[in-house]
């Protein structure tokens, strides 16, 4: 959807007065995003039929019922596809790893999938809920943790997010900066130990995860009676810039690395002024964030599937290694993994 028809329809629910559609035109500009997917948006769809900004909007119920007719097809496209690029067959899954913040269903995505892809009913499950942006990289790093335990085991990571089940009705800044970024999408990856894996596929080195800053309310995500609703603080691009280079540069050490020696980021884009903040705290040049921006203007901020899509066009462009994934999410906290 065109981001000026998404802002068409975010005004009717969302500005009680014209200085306010005013500034969610601004914010939805400021976005800096083009064109994404929201479900809950399209020609058809009856979710949010109430067009009164006085309306609370659909009950959470309601709006997790949207979450599950539409989470597990963009999760089975994803997983088709990362299968079928990787030229592996379904049974050879051990482990399933799935990752969402934007609903809630058991059995859910997970059930969905094995029936999908034929995957084995001895399959181990692991889920990440309700960790947010950073979601991909917990779970990848859950990933390599199983292979390395086990060389035999071969773990599917598959995130998942429907963004567009969470808009909040009436005039709230931070809500209405939120709904100007996200959207839904899914991604999936394959992790195998290295003497399984392709020749050209990049290692998963080391994780680390950090609280940068310890301000629950500088970065929220909660469940209302309305949807799921996000905080956030105008402040956290400059707590990021602040406080991300000495741990970012201290654990790097511990790899043998300088921050001058990633050749490639996939860092979570948050929104603009977050990627601003991570160029400037890393000293970082207009290009490293290249396909971060174009994620973001082309698809939006699909939570944590967000990072698997910059990690494949950096793997579609050739991106040389080491590349490091980075992302943010509530805390404040920051989660990392370095590719080699």
């Amino acid at each position: 959807i065109p981001q000026e028809q998404a802002c068409a329809q975010a005004a009717l629910r969302c500005a009680l007065t014209e200085r306010q559609a005013h500034r969610l035109a601004r914010f939805y500009q400021g976005a800096q995003v083009r064109a994404r997917d929201l479900r809950a948006l399209r020609e058809g769809e009856t979710l949010y039929a109430d067009a009164s900004p006085r309306s609370a909007g659909p009950g959470t119920g309601r709006r997790n019922a949207f979450y599950a007719r539409h989470a597990p097809p963009l999760a089975q496209a994803a997983a088709q596809a990362a299968l079928a690029q990787a030229q592996l067959p379904s049974r050879a899954v051990t482990h399933l790893i799935t990752a969402s913040c934007t609903g809630f269903e058991a059995p859910g995505v997970d059930l969905s999938l094995l029936r999908a892809l034929g995957l084995s009913r001895s399959v181990e499950r692991l889920h990440l809920g309700f960790m947010g942006c950073h979601a991909a990289v917990n779970a990848l790093r859950a990933a390599r943790a199983i292979v390395l335990s086990d060389p035999a085991c071969c773990a599917l990571v598959c995130c998942v997010e429907v963004c567009s089940a969470h808009l909040q009705y009436g005039w709230d800044a931070g809500a209405v900066v939120a709904s100007a970024l996200f959207a839904d999408g899914a991604a999936a990856a394959l992790v195998a130990h290295e003497d399984r894996a392709p020749p050209r596929a990049p290692r998963l080195a080391a994780g680390a995860s950090a609280l940068l800053v310890d301000d629950p309310d500088a970065m929220r995500w909660t469940i209302s009676d309305h949807g799921f609703v996000m905080t956030l603080s105008p402040k956290v691009p400059e707590m990021i810039e602040r406080t991300l280079r000495p741990w970012l540069a201290s654990w790097l050490g511990e790899q043998g690395l300088d921050l001058g020696d990633v050749a490639s980021w996939a860092v979570h884009p948050g929104g603009p002024r977050v990627l601003d903040a991570v160029a400037a705290a890393l000293d970082l040049s207009p290009q490293a964030l290249t396909a971060s921006r174009s994620v973001l203007r082309e698809r939006g901020n699909m939570s944590s599937a967000t990072t698997l899509h910059i990690l494949e066009e950096l793997l579609r462009t050739a991106a040389p290694l080491p590349c490091l994934l980075l992302g943010f999410g509530p805390g404040l906290w920051a989660e990392a993994l370095l590719l080699r």
